[in-house]
C-alpha cells in the first residue's frame, strides 16, 4: 500500500504517530479561530489581519500575524478590501484670490497634536439621493474631532463643524493650529476665512485638483465608506444615514486601532501622548 501511494513506510508510521498532535493543533486552532471571529465581528464591522491583531490586544490576546492570516484562510474567513475610487472628487476646486498657500506641504504628522487640521466634504449616496458630511480630524492623532451631516451643500455646515470644533476641543487646540482643505468653494468663501480669522486659525490649502495634498482625509473617507457599505443597504432617511455615521466614528475614534498609532485607537493615542500611559503596556 504504501508502494502504491508512494509513501515510505517510515514516514506513514510517523503519520499515524502524529495524530494525536494534529487533533490537538487543530482544536487549538479551532480555538484561536473562535477569537479572532469575536475580533472580527467587534461592534458589527468586519476588519482585515492587522485590525483584528490590534482588536485582540486590547482584549489582552496577543496573536501573530501570520497566525491570524493562516487562520482566516483556512477558516475562509474573508477581510473586505478596498478599492480603488473609480472617480474624482465631485466638488472640483475654484480659482479666486482667496485661496490660501500650502502650508502643511503633506507635513502631516510633523508638528504635534492639535497643530494641523484636515477638513473636507465628502458625498454620501442613499435611497436615490444624496447627504453631505463634513469632518476635521487631528492629521497627528487621526482623532475625528467635528463632524456634520447635511441634506444641502449650502456653507452653513461646513461652518457648524468649526463651530462644533472650538465647542468641543477649543481649549486643546495649539496656538499655532491650522486648518487644512481643498480649494473648494466652501473653504475659499468669505464665511468660511473669516470664521477661521475670529477664532485664529490659520489657513492651509492643497494645490489645486491634488488629492495627494489632503491624502490623510482621502483615506479617511474611504475606510468609513467601505466598512458602512453593508449598511448602506438598509439606509431610507437622512436620519439612518447620521445614527449609523456616528456610531462608526464613535468605533472609529474609541474602538478601530491603527497600525501607525502604536496599535491604539485615535482618542488612546491622544491619551497616550498627553499622560505618558499607554494601556496595552497592562495588557501584559
Amino acid at each position: 500500500m504504501c508502494a502504491l501511494a508512494g509513501v515510505s513506510r517510515s514516514g506513514y508510521y510517523n503519520w499515524l504517530k502524529r495524530a494525536v498532535a494534529r487533533y490537538n493543533r487543530e482544536l487549538c486552532d479551532e480555538a484561536d479561530f473562535a477569537l479572532i471571529l469575536d475580533a472580527y465581528n467587534y461592534r458589527g464591522y468586519a476588519k482585515g489581519a492587522r485590525s483584528i491583531h490590534m482588536r485582540l490586544l486590547h482584549t489582552g490576546v496577543r496573536m501573530n500575524l501570520k497566525k491570524i492570516r493562516r487562520l482566516m484562510k483556512k477558516f475562509g474567513l474573508l477581510c473586505p478590501i478596498r478599492k480603488a475610487n473609480p472617480y474624482r472628487r465631485m466638488a472640483k476646486a475654484i480659482r479666486t484670490n482667496a485661496v490660501a498657500d500650502n502650508r502643511v506641504n503633506r507635513e502631516f504628522r510633523k508638528h504635534g497634536p492639535r497643530r494641523i487640521l484636515l477638513t473636507d466634504i465628502t458625498y454620501i449616496p442613499y435611497d436615490g439621493t444624496f447627504c453631505y458630511l463634513s469632518v476635521i480630524k487631528d492629521a497627528f492623532t487621526e482623532q475625528v474631532l467635528s463632524h456634520v451631516l447635511s441634506d444641502s451643500l449650502e456653507v452653513d455646515f461646513v461652518l457648524e463643524t468649526v463651530n462644533r470644533l472650538i465647542s468641543k476641543h477649543g481649549s486643546t487646540l495649539d496656538a499655532e493650529a491650522m486648518i487644512h482643505s481643498d480649494q473648494g468653494c466652501h473653504y475659499t468663501s468669505v464665511k468660511f476665512r473669516e470664521l477661521l480669522s475670529n477664532h485664529q486659525l490659520r489657513q492651509s490649502m492643497s494645490r489645486r485638483g491634488n488629492c495627494w495634498d489632503n491624502a490623510p482625509q482621502e483615506s479617511f473617507f474611504g475606510h468609513m465608506k467601505d466598512e458602512l457599505a453593508e449598511r448602506k443597504k438598509n439606509w431610507s432617511s437622512i436620519e439612518q444615514v447620521g445614527a449609523d455615521v456616528d456610531d462608526w466614528i464613535d468605533y472609529y475614534n474609541n474602538d478601530r486601532g491603527q497600525w501607525n498609532l502604536g496599535k491604539l485607537t485615535p482618542n488612546e493615542f491622544y491619551n497616550y501622548i498627553t499622560t505618558g500611559i499607554n494601556p496595552l503596556s497592562t495588557n501584559g
